[in-house]
Formats: structure tokens, sequence, C-alpha cells
């Protein structure tokens, strides 16, 4: 790649004046030996997957693995239209999409890691959403997958993702800040504005702690890709208002690994801390792991 931080991207862009997208999926054909039209069907492909999850996480009810979860989203979908929701329809459709996709992840079906499999939801709930509102076209959101790679990248590169490194703030975090940069791509925002956005958006999420109850990827996590999906949406709104992130976003990013780095390893997906470690937390767990050991 021609760039390591969110400075050197958006210089690139600004060099080649090309979007955040345009730059990536260049690189990405340079990198990977394969044309630039191979790898837009490989993301148009994944773009679908990520639509297949929002359907069937909306339309069904199917329980997780372990039952804790799962019909929430289409509760959501359904409030949404038939009560005066305090979100406005594209809001609630992306919190109520980003929790269908988390809760097709708990049932064992089929997702994307973007970028992690524990905030998959957010970015198809931004993506599916705002498309269904303004309709675009799929290319176009495949133009939004390869911006919100390229955020992705940098993030993953100089600091994490996983939330066994950095906490929740390095999946959930990560995720609405491509979100969020992706978007102000989408509705025709500048690479610096993009850039302005995913710092925005990672503040908002430092210190978040990832702390699975029973060490399963279902609560809190898919509620926060839900809340993740609303707060994509409101960095964009900013950055794309003109409001800039004071730190610049490549040391937002260095915060979030100081912060990541320093968190105790109980709020680190050990499922220990946290939520996970709540006297209803810890009989959540105990009575999953007698159930596993009933014949």
């Amino acid at each position: 790649m021609r760039f390591r931080t969110l400075a050197e991207l958006a210089q690139a862009c600004a060099k080649a004046n090309r979007p955040i997208s345009a730059v990536m999926l260049e690189d990405q054909a340079m990198e990977s030996g394969q044309t630039a039209e191979r790898e837009r069907k490989k993301m148009l492909d994944y773009y679908g997957i990520m639509k297949e999850a929002v359907r069937k996480g909306i339309y069904s009810d199917k329980p997780s693995r372990s039952g804790l979860t799962g019909g929430d989203a289409k509760r959501l979908h359904a409030y949404s239209r038939e009560h005066e929701a305090s979100l406005q329809p594209h809001a609630g459709d992306a919190m109520a999409y980003a929790i269908a996709v988390s809760e097709v992840n708990a049932s064992m079906g089929r997702v994307v890691a973007t970028p992690t499999a524990g905030s998959c939801g957010i970015i198809p709930g931004v993506f599916v959403s705002s498309q269904e509102r303004y309709g675009w076209d799929d290319d176009r959101m495949v133009d939004g997958l390869f911006c919100a790679g390229a955020l992705g990248y940098v993030i993953a590169n100089n600091a994490f993702i996983s939330g066994a490194e950095g906490g929740c703030q390095a999946e959930i975090g990560s995720a609405i800040g491509m979100a969020a940069g992706a978007l102000v791509e989408l509705k025709g925002g500048s690479p610096a504005q993009s850039v302005h956005a995913v710092g925005l958006a990672l503040k908002n999420t430092l210190g978040l702690i990832c702390d699975p109850v029973a060490g399963l990827v279902e609560i809190p996590c898919i509620v926060r890709n839900g809340f993740g999906a609303v707060t994509a949406l409101a960095a964009a709104d900013m950055a794309l208002a003109g409001v800039r992130s004071a730190i610049p976003s490549d040391e937002v990013i260095q915060v979030m690994l100081e912060v990541g780095s320093a968190m105790p390893s109980a709020h680190r997906e050990t499922a220990q801390g946290g939520l996970a470690g709540t006297p209803t937390g810890k009989r959540i767990a105990q009575q999953l792991a007698k159930d596993q050991r009933t014949p």
C-alpha cells in the first residue's frame, strides 16, 4: 500500500485526485496481483452476503445456539413501522439491520467480518439502510466497501481490531469509524472529511471494554452493533457538516492503542470482568456450562 496512516491516505488521494475507494482498489489489485475487476467482483460477492444476512435477521426470529439472543432485530424493525419511534426511519433501520446481522452471526449463519465477527453488523446496517434510502446501486456500495477497507487497514496496522488485544473499542470502535468514513465518501464528501469522521467516531468509543457474557459473541455484543450503526451515521453527518476532529485521527488511533494496551485482561474478551463478571452474567455462564454437560 502507498499509505500507512490516514494522513498519508488523504495525501495519496489528493495527489491522484481520486477518492479513497479508488486508491484502495488500485493498491489492493497491485498487492494481490489480481485485476481491479476481479477485486471488485469479490467485494460485490461480500456485499451480497451482507444483504442476505440483513434479510435473514430481519425476517426470522431464530434464536442463537445458546438460546440467549434472537428476534430483537425483527422486533425493532416492526416497532419502527408501527409506532412513533424516536429514531427516524433511516437510523432505526440501520440499528435494526446491524442487530439482524449480529443475530445471524450468533445463530451460526454466514456473515462478513467487518472487521471482526463481533462487529459484523455495523457496516451492513449502515450500508443497506443507506442504499435503501438513497437508491444507490450495488456498484456504488462496493466503492464504499473499498473505502471502509482502507480505513480499517490503517487502524489495524497502527492499533488493533481484536477485542482480545484492545477491548471492544478495537472491534466496535473500528467498525464505526470504517462505516462513518465510508458513508462520507458515498454521500459525496472529501477524503479529508472521511478521515475526520474516523477520528470523531473513534473518540466516542475509547475505553470500551470487551466483556462477552459466557464468552459468547452475543451479550452485549449484539446491541453494541445496533448502537454502533447509529453512531456511525452521526459521525458521518458531523464530518459532512464541517465538524473536524480537533485531535488528528491518526493520533486518536494511537490513543486507542495506548488505552487498549493498558486495559486489564479481565476487560479484553476473557469473560472475566465487566458485564460478564456480574452475578447475572456468571449465573448465565454457569447455566450454559451445565446445559452443555447434560446429555
